[in-house]
């Protein structure tokens, strides 16, 4: 076996659309390479060209996806993000905004600071062990919620091929065009309009996926049965700060429908008639902003064993206590329903009926948390 670099990523270095189509048409020609790959390589720069015209016309475009593009992506709004993050084909790096200030609007950063101060004064009256440091980075991951999906206060890296890039653009032009104007969508389609503003110079004509009818994966165009076996599908109410979570696991699906009508009630306060009321009458104050905090109709498909993958993450006391909860409500529901239906894979799901990552078969834990196996589950914060 030989392996010889053909090309890499350098910071600061650009191809521009002429040479990733080029490199497009030269990686074609391999499927076809009569002799060695050098000799491919001194083929004239105009054969490789219409190569890559015909492969365009002939819908091969998979040899498109050899080029990537390092895109720094900054002040992009959560949702966008989770649009990006939803497509499978990329690799993300992105500002944490469970444990980094945001810079929200005016009405969004009063009730966010506000907040914080709440929750620090409720977690340092519950958990005396807990450091103020540990009490700081908590309280802004539960008072984020307050903040809007819309609000530019992202950062994130986001790698992707040439082809991908052109399908989100001509994905992002089909919503605009064809979705109705609701009040969510008036607000998103400036985003992906922006989005397309500021990538057109990679664009190419006809480099799509309009003959396989895609378009942007993220929004339920149907209802979802739910189903377990050595594939599973189920339905949840979560909020848009869990799914960023979620996505996370790229071997998953996800697809959501979003009503606007009820919002996430952290539990560290959800006892406490007082707070509880406030926190709803705040949250609800902003619902026409779109708070993460707001559920949305979530489904979730995936088989056996990613659906593990995802529990030896988040069935954690250092993940998000949102979706620990619900990954351990999916797992007792997928143990359960298969005790009687499929023996085999629930033989395999009850080793990790303990529902902490730290007592799963073989796992050794990196970075012990705060709660330990027994008070991980008891948390409510």
């Amino acid at each position: 076996m030989e392996i010889k670099v053909l090309a890499s990523t350098k910071i600061g270095n650009i191809i521009n659309t002429e040479e990733a189509v080029y490199f497009s048409g030269m990686s074609a020609g391999i499927c076809y390479m009569p002799d060695k790959m050098e000799t491919l390589l001194e083929q004239p720069h105009e054969k490789a060209i219409k190569r890559a015209q015909n492969a365009i016309k002939m819908g091969h475009h998979s040899v498109f996806d050899h080029v990537n593009y390092n895109l720094c992506l900054t002040g992009i709004p959560k949702i966008l993000a989770m649009i990006l993050n939803n497509e499978g084909m990329y690799t993300t790096s992105e500002k944490s905004a469970r444990y980094t200030k945001m810079e929200p609007s005016k009405q969004e950063e009063k009730l966010y600071l506000k907040w914080i101060e709440i929750y620090k004064r409720e977690i340092a009256k519950t958990y005396k062990n807990i450091s103020e440091k540990q009490t700081e980075k908590l309280a802004m991951e539960n008072a984020r919620y307050l903040i809007s999906i819309f609000t530019p206060a992202t950062t994130m890296e986001y790698t992707v091929s040439f082809r991908q890039l052109n399908y989100i653009i001509h994905f992002f032009k089909n919503y605009i065009e064809k979705e109705a104007e609701t009040e969510f969508n008036n607000k998103l389609k400036p985003c992906l309009q922006e989005f397309i503003d500021k990538t057109k110079q990679f664009a190419v004509e006809n480099l799509n996926a309009d003959a396989k009818e895609r378009e942007i994966s993220l929004f339920a165009k149907r209802d979802y049965v739910e189903e377990f076996g050595e594939c599973y599908s189920v339905n949840y109410k979560g909020t848009f700060s869990q799914l960023a979570q979620a996505q996370r696991h790229r071997t998953l699906r996800y697809k959501i429908a979003i009503k606007g009508n009820e919002f996430y009630i952290p539990e560290i306060i959800i006892n406490n008639k007082a707070l509880k009321k406030e926190w709803q009458n705040d949250i609800q104050s902003l619902k026409e902003q779109f708070p993460q905090g707001m559920l949305i109709e979530i489904n979730e498909r995936g088989t056996a064993e990613d659906f593990i993958l995802k529990c030896k993450e988040r069935l954690c006391g250092c993940a998000q206590l949102e979706i620990m909860r619900q990954t351990k409500q999916i797992l007792d529901k997928y143990i359960e329903y298969t005790k009687n239906n499929n023996g085999n894979v629930y033989e395999y799901l009850k080793q990790y009926q303990s529902g902490v990552r730290c007592l799963f078969p073989n796992f050794k834990c990196s970075s012990p948390c705060i709660w330990g196996p027994n008070r991980a589950l008891e948390r409510k914060i």
